[in-house]
């Protein structure tokens, strides 16, 4: 009842206000013509007029309505600048407060039961950072000020810390709109408004929002690096931790703009990409391909060819590839381009000190004024129960457990479905080895569309991997029989025996080792950035697999951009990394190549869509290439061809997918690339053909029937 009657009042009141056209009252034009019998009041009797002003004031602030801002123009032109911010400061702030206990009397509670769970993590950050966090949106009023009081109200501040911490961050607002209206106050003709002192108030009214925004950043430096001591000078500009894909490029643009910058690489220069990842594996997946091509030689007018080889040549060529790529990647290379190198373990002392401690034995202690972490993630393996005793392989170490064997591993289990399991499960199978993957969802590669993981499970199996969905592990067992894995299915156990185990689950971020724990850097699966990739510490970025969302080499290079000139180049202009328009391919066969929103993205996010689809048997490149399978998917605006989200399965998914992703990048719908010629006969006309099916399902129909008429008359 309490709350019915609160409600009712505020109603009556707000209702009030716009009944007497008082909104009409609170507008700078009636203020200024009304402005000389204010100044008379104020002169005849300063205590009553500064006390109405007051009530008036709080009351508009408590009850969220128009003119708070009028007000303190208009209290700084009548009261001036001393008397009219004392009162405009308390003033808004006791109603600013009504507003916020209003707010969390009457919709804390029940807001918090039915949002609780969703609340949590702001409810956290509010309880840990809630006056720094009120404090900046009162400095720098990103949004209006009684937006502020109503959600304030519904987390767990205390009204105290909400009273003081409004009070103090609207110092700085207050004073510079009580001076405007000082200076609006003195206009008397069109002369006025070229007044040196109103424009200096117009000057400030424009860049407060930006110092605000430096004053806070600067509190929130300080606030931070409160405990620890800033070198007088640095040895460095830039300390790269780890030598993949974002340390390699972090490090050469910095050397690229003649920066001092030192890269320190724990193992082996190129990271997991170049020594366990994509370059590896895809050499693999090449052999596996051509012996795949030999047994199905009817395929193409030609006999069935038992492939014979040694699966230790295979093993030998993967190294051999790498060992071409690498000086690509290698510490000479990079250190003719600028880059100071260094092999030992990195740790962070303090926010501006690295520690190396060399493969040598010897140790460095370098100051530097920024510092990049790109320490990569790692294989992740489940915590099954005698896992370690039976043993396993992951997508770092099988290359060179296998180097040695004569055969493919007879019978195989790849644990996960998703695109490495994937890769590997294909490529072994082709090879010969009997292959059964285990996925615990009820899908293999569930970041796809249902029909694209229907089309690969469909690849894998022609291939002869048993694919198994919605199995789990649950132990690793080595008796008598052999080896084996225990999975559960439907609530019943069953095993499966086998000789080589691979754990292809993911990979996690490597978070331990090099300081961040001592530093108090947050982490959750990843390094915890910023839109700048700056961690806690503004000097200190993360980028890479160790930062996320995504583990793409590409996207650690991307990132590397991002990091880098931020880390140099910070205080005079930061960019915020830009995860628009990010592709994918998974390297089975068909590939699936994605980019932007497939339809299970679209509608979790609640999205509309249209979708066009071309199928790739029908292209005269792919029937000819005996590859007349997949198909081109595209989403776009409804009624538009603006594009929202491609995926492609078909052979070379991965480079047709680069016209949609410059297309997306750039803004360029479907029309632009009907309209661009396509080389005939080629994959890549598939692209077209699928922007030509969202033309003729979009064809202006009334118009086509006026020209039918019109061509009807020309032929008499």
């Amino acid at each position: 009842m309490k709350k019915i009657i609160i409600v009712i009042a505020i109603i009556v009141a707000v209702a009030g206000f716009f009944l007497f056209d008082l909104d009409q009252v609170l507008t700078l034009e009636n203020i200024k013509v009304h402005q000389a019998e204010f100044s008379t009041m104020v002169d005849n009797s300063p205590v009553m007029a500064s006390v109405v002003f007051f009530i008036l004031y709080v009351v508009v602030t408590a009850l969220s309505l128009p003119g708070a801002a009028i007000m303190t123009l208009a209290g700084g032109g009548v009261f001036g600048l001393v008397w009219g911010f004392f009162l405009i400061s308390f003033a808004s702030t006791i109603g600013a407060t009504l507003a916020f206990l209003v707010s969390r009397y009457l919709l804390r509670e029940s807001v918090q039961n039915r949002f609780g769970d969703k609340l949590a993590a702001i409810n956290k950050g509010v309880e840990e950072e809630g006056p720094f966090y009120l404090f900046t949106l009162r400095l720098v009023p990103i949004f209006p000020f009684f937006l502020i009081n109503i959600l304030m109200g519904l987390t767990p501040i205390k009204t105290f810390t909400y009273y003081w911490v409004s009070q103090v961050g609207m110092i700085a607002g207050t004073l510079v709109y009580v001076n405007a209206g000082i200076q609006l106050a003195k206009i008397e003709g069109l002369g006025g408004i070229l007044s040196p002192g109103l424009l200096f108030s117009f000057v400030l009214l424009g860049i407060f929002p930006l110092v605000a925004k430096k004053t806070t950043e600067a509190i929130k430096k300080r606030k931070v690096y409160l405990k620890w001591q800033k070198p007088e000078k640095f040895d460095r500009n830039l300390v790269v931790i780890g030598a993949g894909a974002a340390g390699l490029v972090s490090s050469y643009i910095a050397a690229a703009v003649k920066a001092k910058v030192t890269l320190v690489e724990a193992h082996k220069m190129g990271g997991d990409c170049l020594n366990y990842g994509c370059v590896p594996s895809k050499a693999f997946i090449k052999s596996a391909k051509l012996a795949h091509y030999m047994k199905n030689g009817e395929h193409y007018g030609l006999e069935n060819v038992t492939p014979h080889f040694s699966f230790k040549k295979v093993m030998k060529r993967v190294h051999d590839v790498i060992a071409k790529v690498e000086p690509h990647d290698s510490a000479e290379r990079y250190s003719e381009l600028g880059v100071e190198v260094l092999q030992g373990y990195a740790k962070v002392i303090d926010p501006w000190t690295v520690e190396v401690v060399l493969n040598s034995g010897e140790v460095q202690q370098l100051t530097t004024r920024s510092i990049i972490i790109a320490a990569g993630a790692s294989p992740f393996v489940p915590p099954l129960p005698g896992i370690e005793e039976s043993g396993y392989l992951t997508s770092d170490t099988l290359w060179q457990a296998l180097a040695a064997q004569d055969d493919v591993p007879e019978r195989l289990v790849i644990l996960g479905g998703g695109p490495i399991g994937c890769e590997l499960s294909q490529s072994f199978a082709r090879l010969g080895s009997k292959v059964i993957q285990v996925e615990r969802g009820d899908t293999i590669m569930g970041r796809e569309d249902k029909d694209v993981s229907a089309l690969a499970k469909a690849s894998l199996e022609k291939d002869g991997v048993l694919v198994l969905t919605s199995h789990s592990g649950v132990r690793c067992v080595q008796d008598d029989v052999g080896k084996a894995i225990i999975v559960e299915y439907e609530g019943e156990e069953k095993r499966i025996d086998y000789d080589t185990l691979i754990c292809a689950v993911g990979r996690s971020a490597r978070l331990s080792g090099y300081g961040l724990e001592a530093l108090g850097i947050k982490t959750n699966r990843t390094v915890i950035t910023n839109d700048y990739l700056e961690t806690l510490y503004p000097n200190i970025f993360a980028a890479g697999d160790v930062a996320g969302p995504y583990q793409f080499t590409h996207m650690a290079g991307h990132q590397a951009w991002y990091a880098s000139v931020n880390a140099l180049f910070g205080e005079w202009k930061k960019f915020k990394a830009d995860y628009s328009v990010v592709p994918w391919t998974t390297f089975i066969d068909p590939e699936v190549a994605r980019v932007g929103l497939n339809e299970q993205d679209a509608q979790a996010e609640g999205i509309e869509y249209e979708v066009t689809r071309f199928g790739i048997d029908d292209l005269d490149r792919a029937i000819a290439d005996g590859a007349a399978v997949g198909f081109v998917k595209v989403l776009t605006v409804p009624g538009k061809d603006k594009i929202l989200g491609v995926t492609i399965v078909g052979e070379h998914g991965g480079d047709l997918l680069t016209e949609f992703v410059l297309a997306m990048k750039h803004g360029l719908g479907l029309n632009k690339i009907l309209g661009t010629i396509h080389t005939y006969p080629t994959l890549s006309e598939a692209n077209k053909y699928a922007a030509g099916e969202w033309k003729r399902a979009h064809a202006p129909e009334k118009l086509l029937g006026w020209i039918e008429k019109y061509h009807t008359w020309k032929r008499g």
